[in-house]
């Protein structure tokens, strides 16, 4: 894929991104917000001790968390980190002891997550704008790497897990919740800005 071309589909995610930013309610063909955190098996007490506006921007895919547990003290990564309710979840299981961090393409996202850290209490997390095909951490710095939904956006798949493996610590593990094109799927639909941004 040329740089143009990768720079044309970076664009169309941002501007959808950007009006999710503010809520997913209508956007995608499956439950998102509270609602869909309840259907994705996140955990109840959570879902719904949190300020609802925290959840208005969800569109989450699947329950990263649903994987494999996340440890007290560890450092995580979001790669797509959204409006941040992955990060609370994170937080609350690693504690104050522990470390989050998110990585998302769209400023308005970065922007909300860090609105949503602040309401829910998260003094342990950190957003950075940038992309899956070049993550703006250092080598070695996670335990954890998660995602949900993202990575499926990516034009450059084997770029985004070079990247993840690079700030993997050394035994480190991915925990990722997303969608694969089906086998026979219209091309054409594949190629488009809209299909990348879904």
């Amino acid at each position: 894929m040329d740089q143009q071309a990768f720079e044309s589909i970076q664009d169309g995610i941002r501007r959808k991104y950007a009006e999710v930013s503010t809520s997913a309610e209508g956007k995608f063909a499956y439950p998102t917000g509270r609602e869909g955190a309840l259907f994705l098996g996140y955990d109840r007490a959570l879902v719904e001790e949190l300020p609802r506006e925290i959840l208005a921007s969800f569109c989450g895919v699947g329950n990263p968390f649903a994987l494999g547990p996340i440890e007290t003290g560890e450092s995580v990564l979001d790669v797509g980190s959204g409006a941040g309710f992955d990060m609370i979840v994170a937080s609350r299981y690693v504690g104050e002891g522990g470390q989050v961090c998110g990585v998302d393409l769209t400023p308005e996202m970065a922007a909300q997550a860090r609105k949503n850290l602040a309401l829910a209490g998260v003094a342990n997390g950190e957003i950075r704008e940038g992309s899956s095909e070049a993550i703006p951490f250092n080598d070695a710095s996670f335990d954890v790497v998660i995602s949900n939904g993202v990575l499926n956006l990516s034009p450059q798949k084997e770029l985004s897990f070079r990247e993840i493996l690079r700030v993997l610590k050394r035994g480190g593990r991915m925990q990722f919740a997303d969608i694969v094109l089906e086998e026979g799927a219209e091309q054409a639909n594949a190629c488009s800005i809209d299909a990348w941004s879904d």
